[in-house]
């Protein structure tokens, strides 16, 4: 045993086949740690091989840990890379037939070889293993047929080696190479071209024999091919057999026949061996990186750790706290999770040392390592907004993951693309997609105008997730907003098309208008300057919201703003649903007044506010905004203002007097505080009548059902029951007749005589087309 060297090799490729299902079909009723020697062995001699069993049916090659980030592979990715890595070495290093014959373990690789496949390598297999040895890649031509071995003969090794070491037969050198059969007399006339020069025999002297002692004689002095220059050889022969790339590459084979690029193997460094024994890496242990240890034994001058893989830790007391360490004092228990940071690495005695301190923490974060080749840092800052848009499309791009889904509305697309796709479609134009969440879910895109599309999502369920090819598949039930579809014929017929009518609808309504939201405000006031005595409105596209709509009205300036959600039942407008748009805009216009249901509480005191000439809620209001759509806009929305309709404003003189007016037609004065009952009337302080919101000052206050509110003087009294009746005015400024809503008298006196607080008279009254008189009238749609 003292002549035995130990040396340590890695068993992460050995561990995977222990466990594999290769292992139990190859190595049957044999233990667990039996399979891994003998994997163990098996990688030292031929690494490939190994590796390539394990890229069998089961694919346990995915659980080999290759790269820290590799997470970010999906498997199908991995496995894609893995694949073209193993043809490219495969071929390149060539197949032994003969050994492959009596080792079958080494059978693993020749589903790489070119032109074959798992299918085709292992009908190969069977033929092989039942000859025994072949001498000849002619013989192989059966077997596979000669398309397959027109392809793949180039990469297929026919030497002394298996059983066929000890047979007599003769075996072509050439069959050896990477020179395909089919220019095996190109090879044979150039080394016969060289043996002649150096032998002064003649050609047409030469039988068989010594065609293949010639080839041999060609590499056993490779000095002789070196000095050929091929450019001025194939001057000398005939025009059929220039071919100047084969004849190079010939020549390199006959020098060295299959030479092998790989790495020789050399025993494990230190550090090497330090790594393949802890089970870490320079990616989870290097100095300065933040790691959790266990606790497993407290001492005076020290603490002993673990890292999950067994290696040790340990924290000097003088590294545990900015404070020191006191065992005795110390809540610190064996079992503990410890959080330090790397402050020296001895690989030598397998030994990490960490520190706890908080000031250490703090530092600088870990050391990068060591970047890859490859990487090269560019100045970030000198990239241009359009580098970093055509990166992040790249970046789109690379993690997309397409479908395997037949349909004439799927495409697969990322999102850019099916905008841009949608781009010169119609409103309404609509495909279904890949989804960036992944293979469970597929999203609908939706051109809702033109640079405007709402992105809907699909939840796919009913999948086999062991099954890779079931995930790209659709999946057997569809969900959209808890709804159920079992295929997409069914989300189109009654989802999409649904959903695209109600947008159509809404887009050729003659209240439409397009454009941005303060492109359609400025189209209102233009048309509230031409008619002041109406209340204008108008439906737009929502750009910060795709899939939702905007309404926009004006009551007397300013411009309120209220959502609508787009479903396929209709519309959702302050929390209410419309089959068509007629409805909605019957219901806005009688409930005008009323606040949205969402309205949330004032942002502002009211009370303290100059009285504003439009009460209301302000902009926002009621409607789901974007209805569940996404979108690329903003997210910034119009937030209500919630000021009452009814809103109240008191304007108090020296006398004590006191104008009040409410939307429930509540209006009394001075001392006498006679409440005139009703609805819908407005008084002079506070009015808030249909279609207009303007609001008066003063002390005069009226109601249409039922009787106005008494001044303290009757100057300043004033107002009228009944059905439409004007409300009184103060000093005269009093009010019209009208019907249905008559105006409520306005103020020309500002403050109603000896005023604290000045306040200009405004005008107030609503109705239908009524007049109001002194400060103003209100006025219809």
């Amino acid at each position: 045993m003292e002549n035995f060297s130990i040396v340590y090799g890695d068993e992460s490729v050995p561990r995977l086949y222990e466990n594999s299902r290769i292992s139990s079909d190859q190595l049957p009723g044999q233990s667990g740690i039996v399979k891994r020697a003998v994997a163990l062995g098996r990688y030292l001699q031929n690494p490939l091989a190994m590796i390539a069993t394990l890229c069998g049916p089961g694919k346990e090659i995915l659980s080999w840990k290759l790269h820290a980030l590799e997470q970010f592979l999906t498997p199908d990715e991995k496995y894609e890379i893995v694949e073209q890595v193993m043809v490219d070495a495969t071929n390149q290093i060539g197949f032994d037939v003969n050994l492959a014959a009596s080792h079958e373990w080494h059978f693993s690789t020749l589903q790489f070889i070119a032109g074959l496949g798992p299918r085709k390598a292992s009908a190969l297999q069977k033929d092989l293993v039942r000859e025994g040895s072949i001498f000849s890649r002619k013989e192989l031509v059966k077997p596979l047929g000669r398309k397959v071995f027109m392809n793949a003969s180039g990469f297929l090794r026919v030497r002394r080696s298996g059983a066929a070491a000890a047979s007599a037969q003769l075996i072509d050198l050439l069959e050896d190479t990477r020179i395909h059969p089919e220019s095996y007399v190109l090879a044979k006339n150039l080394a016969k071209d060289v043996y002649v020069e150096d032998a002064q025999h003649e050609i047409n002297e030469m039988d068989d024999e010594e065609q293949e002692m010639a080839i041999e004689h060609v590499r056993e002095r490779p000095s002789m091919l070196r000095s050929l220059k091929i450019v001025e050889y194939i001057k000398s022969i005939t025009e059929e057999y220039r071919k100047l790339e084969t004849l190079r590459d010939i020549k390199f084979e006959l020098l060295c026949g299959f030479s092998d690029w790989r790495i020789p193997y050399t025993e494990p460094s230190p550090d090497e061996e330090f790594w393949l024994l802890s089970g870490e890496t320079d990616d989870t242990i290097s100095e300065g990186r933040i790691v959790q240890v266990t606790v497993r034994n407290i001492q005076d001058n020290k603490i002993i750790c673990t890292f999950d893989s067994g290696l040790k830790a340990i924290v000097m007391a003088d590294n545990y706290s900015d404070e020191g360490f006191d065992p005795e004092s110390s809540q610190l228990r064996e079992g503990d999770v410890l959080t330090g940071k790397i402050r020296n690495v001895n690989k030598n005695r397998f030994m990490v040392y960490l520190t706890c301190k908080a000031s250490e923490m703090r530092r600088r974060p870990f050391s990068r390592g060591e970047q890859d080749p490859y990487y090269h840092e560019q100045d970030m800052t000198s990239q241009t907004v359009e580098d970093k848009a055509r990166k992040q499309k790249e970046l789109a791009k690379k993690h997309f993951k397409p479908r395997m889904i037949v349909h004439p509305h799927f495409q697969n697309l990322t999102a850019e693309e099916a905008m841009q796709f949608l781009s010169d479609k119609e409103h309404g134009e609509k495909l279904i997609r890949p989804s960036s969440r992944g293979p469970s879910f597929l999203t609908l895109t939706l051109k809702i105008f033109d640079g405007v599309y709402a992105h809907k999502e699909i939840a796919e369920s009913g999948k086999d997730h062991k099954d890779i090819t079931s995930l790209l598949r659709l999946g057997k039930t569809l969900t959209i907003d808890n709804e159920t579809f079992e295929d997409l014929d069914e989300v189109i017929d009654r989802y999409v098309d649904p959903l695209v009518g109600h947008l159509k609808s809404m887009l050729s309504y003659r209240k439409f208008r397009k454009g941005l939201k303060n492109e359609v405000d400025e189209m209102l006031r233009a048309e509230k300057a031409e008619n002041p005595m109406r209340i204008v409105y108008s439906f737009g596209i929502s750009h910060e919201h795709p899939g939702t709509f905007i309404l926009s009205y004006i009551r007397s300036t300013n411009p309120h703003h209220e959502y609508i959600g787009l479903y396929p039942k209709g519309f959702r407008f302050r929390k209410r649903d419309f089959d068509n748009i007629d409805r909605l805009v019957s219901y806005f216009q009688k409930n005008i007044d009323k606040p949205p249901p969402d309205a949330g509480p004032s942002m502002r005191n009211v009370a303290a506010m100059v009285p504003m000439k439009n009460s209301a809620w302000g902009s926002g209001g009621g409607g789901d905004a974007n209805g569940g759509w996404r979108g690329d806009g903003s997210n910034d929305r119009d937030r209500p203002f919630s000021g009452r309709s009814g809103g109240r404003f008191d304007s108090r003189n020296s006398s004590g007097g006191r104008g009040r007016g409410r939307g429930r037609g509540r209006g009394n004065f001075g001392d006498d505080d006679n409440a005139g009952g009703g609805w819908s009337g407005g008084g002079g302080g506070g009015n808030s009548g249909r279609w207009t919101d303007n609001i008066g000052t003063g002390g005069s206050g009226g109601s249409s059902w039922g009787g106005g509110g008494g001044g303290d003087d009757s100057n300043r009294g004033g107002g009228g029951g009944g059905w439409g009746s004007a409300g009184g005015g103060a000093d005269n400024a009093g009010g019209g007749n009208g019907a249905w809503g008559a105006a409520a008298g306005g103020s020309d006196d500002p403050g109603l005589g000896s005023a604290k607080k000045v306040v200009p008279a405004q005008d107030g009254g609503t109705g239908w087309g009524s007049e109001g008189g002194g400060g103003g009238g209100g006025g219809g749609w």
